[in-house]
């Protein structure tokens, strides 16, 4: 028998899947403050996973996993969205695909 250790957050339905295949799995419900972190870390390898592949459902992943970190800090989508359209009021968006090379200061 082969165990492969994974120690990292998965999505809802990855047991049952697991399941189905035949093979078994051993899961843990994380804490509050568990589930904030592993969200952090889960979104940094959907990240790297994306920079390399640059497949369009590795964005997907990132997408779900900012969802999933913007209800776990008790902020609705509405909220998120509200925030996200002032800071483009104010700073802009990036589709002008502007790249600031340097500012000159007189000081």
């Amino acid at each position: 028998m082969k165990n492969i250790v994974y120690n990292k957050l998965i999505r809802d339905n990855i047991p049952q899947i697991i399941k189905k295949s035949g093979k078994e799995c051993d899961i843990e419900i994380l804490t509050d403050n568990e589930y904030i972190k592993e969200l952090d870390k889960k979104l940094e390898e959907e990240y790297i996973e994306y920079k390399e592949s640059k497949n369009i459902e590795e964005l997907a992943d990132i997408v779900e996993v900012i969802y999933a970190i913007i209800e776990s800090r008790k902020i609705t989508l509405k909220e998120f969205e509200k925030i996200r359209n002032e800071k483009n009021s104010k700073r802009g968006k990036f589709k002008q695909k502007l790249y600031l090379k340097k500012v000159t200061t007189n000081t």
